[in-house]
């Protein structure tokens, strides 16, 4: 790490948190607990000319744009805005989105949910099902520590679990419900079941409680066509109906119905039923994203999430850049240059080929080239670091500090 400490950027109001965040933790680790993480590619202030590459930039100004525009529908429709933060993994951005507005946050992972409640994190949905006694005993110690914290089951051993984890720790969690509305993944497939969980939920006493229900059609973000997505979620939220009806009947007040993503937003604010969203990729964006077509109304998100790699050798006919697989995920396809004219041909470990198109600009080698990932999530978790750019200029460097949180 470096022997000084970074300067401070000029910066607004809100991100002075997040960047003053970042100078303590980026200080010299001491010698007997060095710091695992690679150094920063660069430090505020620098220009894109000094970012040692590959690095992963987010634009500041598109990425506000985003949060405002998505968060501005949500909270309008009056529900409550959760982001999904498994999409940058980066306690100094979800500040940023918990000051626009968001009531929380959600993660995947157990590991996700103890990065950010180390951050200063209060109420965190993990909206997964979790399995295991280690893993649930660290949920619950958790909420012994004050962090309102909730999982979803699908199972009656989930919730077993979870009620031994929580009384180990003299703490409550928090549990939904979770309700395959057509994704195919996880969730109970009809109200019976449902109820059956709620009721073992309840049976549970104090150290568990009910909490309401998680539905996601995660297939109905990536439908490319504006009238498959309202379909797709109409039919889950009729589907949705029926459990909210039978679990009512019973004495259940689902106080909360979670779900949604970037990809639906807009739907899941007007539909009615919801009462908070969990957009992700929409303070980021990639071409899996862009390659939907909008909602009518809607402005298209912009892409905020890019990776800065350099031009290392130049041939007849093609150019090698810096980075290759283990900088982008390709399991949405290859990474596009923002530059017109040229072509990403294909990556290997380390390298990234790009050929000319006609009336292409020469490179040089030295050039320095941002490409848009084709998944923003998987992308961000190959990274150690997020640098926040205004222009050509870094003005923070965020940790990203759940990168490899998997379990």
């Amino acid at each position: 790490m470096p022997a000084t400490t970074p300067p401070a950027p000029t910066i607004t109001a809100t991100e002075t948190e997040t960047t003053a965040e970042t100078t303590a933790e980026a200080a010299p680790a001491s010698p007997s607990h060095p710091d695992p993480r690679p150094e920063c590619p660069a430090w505020p202030g620098a220009g894109l000319a000094d970012i040692d590459t590959p690095a992963l930039l987010l634009d500041l100004d598109l990425m506000r744009a985003n949060m405002a525009q998505v968060h501005d529908r949500i909270l309008g429709a009056g529900l409550a805005v959760r982001p999904h933060v498994k999409a940058h993994k980066c306690p100094a951005l979800a500040r940023l989105q918990l000051a626009a507005g968001a009531t929380g946050i959600c993660c995947q992972k157990a590991s996700e949910a103890e990065v950010f409640a180390r951050a200063g994190f209060k109420d965190i949905l993990v909206t997964n099902q979790l399995v295991g006694r280690r893993k649930l005993e660290r949920v619950a110690a958790m909420a012994a520590a004050g962090v309102r914290i909730g999982i979803c089951v699908d199972h009656a051993l989930q919730v077993a679990q979870a009620a031994q984890a929580a009384a180990s720790q003299a703490s409550t969690i928090e549990v939904l419900v979770e309700i395959d509305i057509g994704h195919g993944r996880c969730g109970v497939q009809d109200a019976a079941a449902a109820l059956e969980l709620a009721q073992a939920i309840r049976d549970a006493g104090p150290v568990l409680r009910f909490a309401g229900l998680h539905a996601f059609r995660g297939s109905a973000q990536h439908m490319r066509q504006p009238q498959q997505r309202r379909e797709a979620v109409q039919a889950a939220v009729a589907r949705l109906r029926e459990v909210v009806d039978t679990l009512q009947a019973a004495g259940f007040d689902c106080a909360t119905i979670t779900g949604g993503g970037t990809g639906t937003y807009a739907l899941e604010s007007t539909l009615g039923l919801y009462t908070e969203v969990q957009p992700g990729s929409y303070v980021l964006m990639d071409l899996d994203y862009a390659a939907n077509q909008g909602d009518p109304g809607e402005a298209p998100l912009r892409h905020a999430l890019s990776v800065l790699c350099t031009v290392i050798s130049v041939a007849p006919g093609h150019a090698v850049l810096d980075g290759g697989l283990k900088a982008f995920s390709v399991d949405q396809g290859l990474p596009r240059l923002a530059l017109p004219g040229w072509n990403v041909k294909g990556l290997s470990d380390e390298h990234a080929v790009i050929t000319p198109g006609p009336g292409a600009a020469p490179l040089a080698v030295g050039d320095k080239l941002r490409l848009l990932p084709g998944h923003c999530d998987p992308t961000v978790n190959l990274h150690d670091w997020l640098l926040a750019c205004r222009g050509d200029r870094v003005e923070a460097a965020w940790p990203v500090s759940a990168r490899g949180a998997l379990f």
